[in-house]
């Protein structure tokens, strides 16, 4: 009966852990998305290499109220500043020309942060309905001061 018990909470916190992951996709498919069902979309401009960003990820984005807010009010894109992917946002292609794949750390800076005027990592960026830039703020925050920032 116990071993029973404890299968039951162990797949519970499966479920429960897997709810609170935010549903990332990229902003093509962000804005396709907007087309059909129009919400807001949060936009999350990172790097890989820095601390900050990491830190944003792992202590406020993983908390289930954050994760929660985020996939009940937004269309979540998660974007790489200085990565090589090609991005198509207000009729213009957006890529990475000096992007170097053998470069560890720091990389050549994404022609879409460019675009978007980023100022620093972690960014969020809320666009609206029409893929507009509502809001933005550069910065690690914790999970109530994002979620100050949503509401």
């Amino acid at each position: 009966m116990k071993k029973l018990l404890l299968v039951f909470f162990l797949v519970m916190s499966a479920f429960t852990l897997q709810a609170q992951e935010i549903r990332w996709m990229s902003l093509e498919e962000a804005l396709a998305k907007q087309k059909k069902n129009p919400k807001p979309i949060f936009m999350e401009v990172y790097t890989d290499w820095y601390a900050q960003c990491k830190l944003f990820e792992a202590n406020t984005l993983q908390h289930p109220e954050v994760a929660d807010l985020i996939n009940r009010n937004y269309y979540a894109v998660k974007f790489n500043a200085e990565g090589n992917s090609v991005v198509s946002y207000k009729g213009n292609s957006f890529n990475n020309p000096n992007f170097d794949p053998n470069r560890k750390g720091r990389n050549s800076a994404h022609e879409l942060t460019t675009f978007l005027k980023v100022e620093g990592y972690p960014s969020i960026f809320i666009l609206n309905r029409s893929g507009d830039v509502q809001e933005k703020t550069t910065g690690f925050k914790t999970p109530e001061e994002l979620i100050r920032f949503l509401k």
